[in-house]
């Protein structure tokens, strides 16, 4: 089994670096060190997706990415992600997000991006054990006053038991939406953000104070203070070693005594996750005061 998903990992590795290129059935099968069949078999088996639909989802939703951030054409957005034409990366686009492209230019809404999570990362056990613990770097960083969308649990205090009640969709979903940060953001909600019967831990996407834009359907909105924080992340990690840096980082943090910078821990304020990516290391954020 651990074979067949490390093939289905290359293949999946060979169709994020090679995007904008047209993939074949062959070249995913000399990746993968299958047949042609077998390789199709495994990348269906593993994904839930065809390998066609799978780069087709996956370009659409860099599309939309594109056409939110950058000023292009729409005929330049679908010739560089390699379709063959503008009014089949329309209709394409229509399928998948329910509005067109020329409409979303004029009026971005969020969109159910589509996420690629690696099928070797995906069943990585939380259980794996911690090695020795690495430098983890500290930094003060500053928030300002915001809004957070964010989408609540029923029970959850960490990422693995948020995704079995919530599922992994709504990541795709808070990308699409414009962040003053850069990025959605995982959350550990103080009681006073607590809905009764909801989770301790939320993802989320911080928006200015002012926004007025969309809220998807089961996204609540919250508002958080202007605060300190303090920025705690770990070296760069192999992706498959994401659960070790995670608990090598907060192992470290929990040795943290704020005082020395003459602060001390605000509860008030949620802390932060961020996604773990293994080129720029895992990162924490906890509010001082």
């Amino acid at each position: 089994m651990e074979e067949q998903m490390e093939a289905v990992q290359r293949m999946q590795d060979y169709i994020m670096d090679h995007l904008s290129e047209d993939i074949t059935l062959a070249a995913l099968a000399n990746v993968s060190y299958f047949s042609p069949w077998y390789s199709y078999r495994l990348f269906v088996q593993h994904t839930n997706l065809t390998p066609a639909n799978y780069i087709r989802r996956l370009r659409l939703s860099r599309s939309a990415i594109k056409l939110r951030d950058e000023p292009c054409k729409i005929i330049d957005v679908a010739a560089e992600l390699g379709f063959g034409s503008v009014d089949g990366y329309q209709r394409a686009f229509f399928r998948e997000f329910g509005c067109n492209p020329g409409d979303y230019v004029k009026r971005p809404v969020p969109l159910y991006l589509f996420t690629p999570y690696g099928v070797k990362y995906r069943a990585l056990r939380r259980e794996k054990q911690m090695g020795t613990v690495r430098t983890i770097f500290i930094q003060e960083i500053e928030k300002p006053k915001r809004k957070v969308l964010i989408k609540r649990g029923i029970k959850a205090t960490d990422y693995f038991a948020y995704c079995e009640e919530v599922g992994c969709d709504v990541w795709g979903l808070l990308q699409s939406i414009k962040s003053i940060s850069g990025e959605p953001v995982c959350l550990w909600l103080p009681k006073s953000y607590i809905t009764p019967g909801t989770s301790e831990y939320v993802q989320g996407v911080e928006v200015p104070v002012d926004y007025d834009g969309l809220i998807p359907e089961g996204l609540d909105v919250i508002e958080l203070p202007a605060a300190r924080y303090l920025m705690f992340q770990g070296e760069p990690f192999a992706e498959e070693d994401y659960c070790q840096a995670i608990e090598e980082l907060q192992e470290a943090r929990k040795k943290y005594n704020p005082s020395v910078i003459c602060a001390q821990w605000d509860l008030s304020n949620p802390h932060i996750q961020l996604e773990p990516l293994g080129q720029r290391g895992y990162v924490e954020l906890w509010p001082i005061k």
